[in-house]
């Protein structure tokens, strides 16, 4: 055991002096790096000691740039642009040719010259033709089967267009009732027309009557289809129709359409059987299938009721004053 120890005691000797010696350099080392900086950090003045005034007058002549140097001394770079290759300029000579797959053919020039009138147009200044039969059918009540129609066909731009609205009842061959409107409708937003022009009321046994007519017709909130007009006729006559509807997609092709409608008239008129006031209303749900969107058969039911003076001349007349009608037609658009 003495022996291995005197063996190993030289290099034990030598680390422990080796790890002293640098130990002792490397403080050294520090302590003349501190040293070094603080002459540096007493010639900086401090901005802890200042005060605002003192910090916003300073000017840039107390600056240094990093090589020490005056900040205002030292010009700002100077970039040049002359050996800069900019976009634009001549094609390559290898460059594809933009008219090698046109055959020829030049926009503006030959077979595609514009001429001098303006050969596009946007889509709202174009003139739009549509026919829409909503209504075809044929009804079935508690002591009558009748025929009935509404429809509804346009011509014009997407914002101002001619109108023209048809509803009416036949029996028996006869047409007892019978409503034209030839309007002209104006756009006053995105789903709203305005519309004025002339109502005609017409049918078998009774007299004519005519009207001045104006309304609005559109897509109200929620997707009800709105047809509200107020009319103005000969001998002090008023009177108001209102109707909605609303299609309910149980698929996306059997629809399901509630509808409502309601007239109104501002005085009693015998010759036509209507009294002032309310006057008559319908109720009515209709289901169709479209086979297309431009042809859908259906089936439905409907509550028509008259209310008011015209019940009465209804009930004094041997009428019925409301019935339930079952209904079966098409409904077509093109």
């Amino acid at each position: 055991m003495t022996r291995g120890f005197q063996l190993f005691k030289p290099p034990l000797l030598v680390a422990a002096v080796l790890s002293v010696s640098m130990g002792t350099a490397w403080a050294q080392h520090s302590h003349a790096g501190h040293a070094a900086q603080a002459p540096a950090s007493e010639s900086t003045p401090s901005t802890q000691n200042m005060s605002d005034d003192d910090i916003q007058t300073m000017d840039s002549g107390d600056v240094q740039t990093m090589d020490g140097g005056n900040a205002e001394s030292a010009p700002p770079p100077v970039m040049d642009h002359g050996d800069m290759k900019m976009q634009g300029g001549s094609a390559p000579p290898d460059a594809r040719d933009p008219n090698a797959y046109s055959g020829g053919y030049q926009l503006g020039v030959g077979k595609y010259a514009l001429g001098e009138n303006r050969q596009l147009h946007m889509a709202d200044e174009h003139l739009y033709a549509a026919v829409l039969v909503d209504r075809l059918e044929w009804t079935h009540g508690s002591d009558s089967n009748a025929a009935s129609y509404e429809a509804q066909a346009w011509f014009g731009s997407a914002y101002d267009k001619l109108v023209i609205k048809a509803e009416g009842e036949a029996e028996k061959g006869k047409v007892h009732d019978a409503r034209t409107e030839l309007l002209w409708g104006h756009a006053i937003s995105t789903y709203w027309d305005t519309q004025i022009g002339l109502r005609n009321d017409a049918g078998y046994g009774r007299p004519a009557r005519n009207w001045l007519a104006f309304g609005v017709q559109g897509l109200a909130p929620y997707w009800f289809e709105v047809d509200a007009t107020a009319y103005l006729g000969t001998e002090g006559r008023t009177a108001m129709r209102l109707s909605a509807e609303y299609e309910l997609l149980i698929t996306q092709r059997l629809i399901l359409q509630p509808r409502i409608e309601a007239n109104l008239y501002g005085k009693n008129d015998p010759a036509t059987g209507t009294g002032s006031g309310l006057s008559n209303g319908a109720v009515g749900v209709r289901l169709r299938y479209e086979f297309s969107r431009q042809f859908a058969p259906y089936i439905g039911v409907e509550r028509y009721q008259t209310f008011g003076n015209t019940a009465d001349m209804l009930r004094a007349s041997g009428g019925r004053s409301g019935e339930t009608r079952f209904v079966a037609g098409v409904r077509v658009w093109f």
